[in-house]
């Protein structure tokens, strides 16, 4: 068995929301994606958060890894990040995700925001980029 392809991922925190993006699967998602070859983590990321959503990021402390079941029996590997975004952050979103959210980051509950899911690895992440671990 090979290993799953790894993603990295951003917690994009921006007075006291977090921003969230709709998926094609109707699970709320972070931005972020593939590494190219040769590409570390934080360019990576940077690079792919830019491309999804507009913004320039500075990327922080590692957040930690998770495997994520992405459909039936496909894992993917997520090693998130805590991210930085510039004042008066404006997304403008791809045509990767259907919709931006930012949320406050004490309405994140149980990850069911308007109806749609963030998964649990997701979540997780979130709480350890918030130093209140909302």
């Amino acid at each position: 068995m090979r290993d799953p392809p790894l993603s990295i991922k951003g917690v994009l925190i921006y007075d006291g929301h977090v921003l969230l993006l709709l998926n094609e699967r109707g699970e709320w998602d972070l931005p972020g994606g593939r590494p190219e070859a040769g590409e570390d983590h934080r360019s990576a990321l940077s690079r792919e958060v830019l491309e999804e959503t507009g913004l320039r990021v500075e990327v922080g402390a590692a957040l930690g890894e998770h495997l994520f079941e992405v459909l039936p029996g496909r894992f993917v590997r997520i090693a998130a990040f805590a991210c930085r975004v510039a004042a008066d952050a404006q997304v403008v979103l791809s045509a990767e995700h259907l919709e931006a959210l930012w949320l406050p980051v004490g309405q994140l509950g149980d990850g069911m925001i308007d109806g749609h899911r963030l998964p649990a690895g997701y979540l997780a992440a979130v709480r350890r980029a918030t130093p209140s671990g909302s």
